[in-house]
């Protein structure tokens, strides 16, 4: 007989069964083997897995993340052979601290806004927050502009103070939507960090806001995606982002604070849906959010790339 138990605190279950284990094996000449599942390697479920197929989708494709504040939403996104990214699904944000705009320092409580890239290295299967995924903030743009802060996640327990916190079941889909593409061959994932969703209505409803003119650059990226359903290449210099751009070099070299180079701007190639998209959309996960609805709104030092381990192993990951 074999027992799977999951979840990071189940030491004192595993002694228990254990000891019914050794229990059985004298009284019975049984045998138990006992199976440890950290939430980090729990694969997909059948219903996803379904989903995916459904979608034409590969589970281990390139995924993109878009988050928007105000409608406490978390849009997946993978990508297809034809270099375009559609909709997985839409899931519901538990929790986040703040208010809309930009974090600005350490212990505003504010939760990220902007461009972020996270790497198999950022993710930590032992966060106390149950799973997590490190933003990266502060980034080049960030730090150019002198903010601060660090651990900002997107993570399980429904509890943030400037985080993106999920429910831990969604977190663990999340997390391993994300582990797996990663062993397809994709070193990071882009997460865009929208206060909303920014159509012209929402942007005139916010035009008076202090971070307008901010948002008005992460617009430009948000237009470009909803045009291609492709990633615009984002830089930053002369302390701005600087949305679809291309130049001879990594984009990513450029000094932060220094005045801009020349760049050339790509006309994007709009997205001309062939029947995918369609089938694509639609797919938002139900679930409660913690905060207060929005205006409009109705009521890696081990990241999972491994195989299970047959026994409890410490980890010394930073418990954010």
């Amino acid at each position: 007989m074999s027992l799977i138990i999951s979840g990071a605190n189940a030491i004192r279950a595993v002694a228990m069964l254990l000891a019914l284990a050794c229990l059985l094996t004298a009284t019975l000449g049984g045998c138990m083997t006992v199976e440890l599942v950290g939430p980090h390697l729990q694969p997909l479920s059948r219903d996803t897995l379904m989903l995916l197929g459904k979608k034409g989708m590969d589970p281990q494709a390139p995924i993109f993340i878009r988050i928007f504040k105000e409608e406490s939403e978390l849009e997946v996104w993978k990508l297809k052979s034809d270099g375009r990214f559609y909709h997985f699904k839409t899931y519901p944000i538990c929790n986040w601290s703040g208010e809309l705009g930009p974090k600005l320092k350490e212990g505003d409580r504010q939760a990220p806004e902007g461009f972020y890239s996270v790497s198999r290295e950022q993710m930590n299967p032992d966060s106390k927050y149950h799973l997590a995924m490190n933003l990266g903030y502060p980034n080049a743009y960030d730090k150019a502009h002198g903010r601060t802060g660090e651990f900002l996640m997107i993570h399980g327990k429904c509890k943030s103070a400037g985080c993106y916190a999920m429910t831990d079941a969604l977190m663990e889909e999340i997390y391993a939507i994300a582990r797996d593409s990663f062993l397809g061959g994709s070193d990071a994932f882009e997460v865009h960090a929208f206060p909303f969703r920014m159509t012209a209505a929402n942007m005139a409803r916010q035009a008076n806001h202090a971070a307008y003119p901010f948002w008005l650059t992460l617009k430009e990226a948000y237009d470009y995606f909803e045009l291609s359903r492709q990633l615009p290449a984002v830089a930053v210099c002369d302390r701005h982002y600087v949305v679809n751009v291309a130049m001879r070099g990594d984009l990513k070299q450029l000094n932060p604070t220094a005045a801009c180079p020349r760049f050339r701007r790509p006309k994007p190639d709009p997205f001309r849906s062939n029947g995918d998209d369609a089938a694509a959309a639609g797919a938002t996960v139900p679930a409660g959010k913690a905060r207060p609805p929005a205006a409009g709104e109705p009521q890696a030092w081990r990241s999972g790339l491994t195989r299970a381990p047959l026994t409890p192993s410490l980890s010394f990951a930073p418990a954010r």
